[in-house]
């Protein structure tokens, strides 16, 4: 998505966005149902169809986004682990599992896995892999802070 092309579509159909934002306003304003927001879609849709951008691209968009987003947080996770690892807990449980929890980062897995489940201020971040050497260190110094099995 040019931002060039936005200004240009803009730019040559100013009059056409001006009333669908009017009907929209109005619809908004006027009508005070679940319809509203069905006609409202419609607007927006109409005018994202009119102006040439697909439903491909609005979805390549927001799962590019959404990459970007995912390794940021995995980024930030990362450094967290490394600058949270002496404030770590290691908590086993009876069954084998065990959990990993500092101020932002908690891991959960089980002995004998490779995988881990890494979960960064509440947001999970899906499976890891043990073979990082990040996640290793940390699981490594949590170890050192042991506390009684969870009931």
């Amino acid at each position: 998505m040019n931002i060039e092309v936005i200004k240009e579509f803009v730019m040559q159909n100013w009059l056409v966005i001006v009333v669908a934002l009017i009907i929209l306003f109005f619809v908004l304003n006027v009508v005070k149902t679940v319809l509203k927001w069905a006609i409202a879609i419609i607007i927006i849709a109409a005018l994202l169809i009119y102006s040439g951008i697909s439903i491909d691209q609005i979805k390549q968009t927001v799962s590019e986004v959404q990459t970007s987003t995912m390794d940021t947080l995995k980024k930030e996770a990362t450094n967290m682990m490394v600058k949270e690892a002496s404030k770590a807990t290691y908590t086993k449980g009876q069954d084998g599992q065990f959990t990993i929890t500092s101020p932002n980062v908690e891991i959960k897995g089980s002995a004998g896995s490779n995988k881990v489940n890494v979960t960064f201020r509440g947001i999970s971040l899906g499976e890891w892999n043990l073979d990082n050497e990040t996640i290793r260190t940390f699981v490594d110094q949590a170890k050192g802070n042991i506390t009684a099995p969870a009931s």
